[in-house]
């Protein structure tokens, strides 16, 4: 499975955006709640979830979603079980790293 990703660099703080290559483009409705998965916002290049695993070491704030990345995080100690959303099916979870 191969997931989007997007780099954004500002002052001392780079941003990861994260998600799965299938939700892309995708609107989830449940209870009120309404969460886009925007493509100007994930939208940057296609690679591999081990690559994308991988730059997580790089940034200060990362934004994951989608089933597959989440789970992926969350076995490899980045994202503790309890802090993922989930929404229609949908994962979603953040990290943020004080510096």
């Amino acid at each position: 499975m191969d997931v989007y990703v997007k780099v954004t660099k500002w002052g001392r703080h780079t941003l990861l955006a994260v998600c799965d290559s299938d939700i892309l483009g995708k609107t989830f409705r449940k209870d009120g709640v309404v969460f886009e998965v925007k493509e100007e916002f994930y939208n940057g290049y296609k690679t591999s979830i081990e690559e994308a695993l991988a730059l997580i070491e790089q940034t200060t704030i990362v934004n994951l979603c989608g089933r597959n990345i989440v789970e992926r995080a969350v076995k490899k100690g980045y994202v503790h079980p309890e802090a993922v959303y989930e929404i229609c099916g949908v994962l979603h979870a953040q990290i943020i790293r004080m510096i």
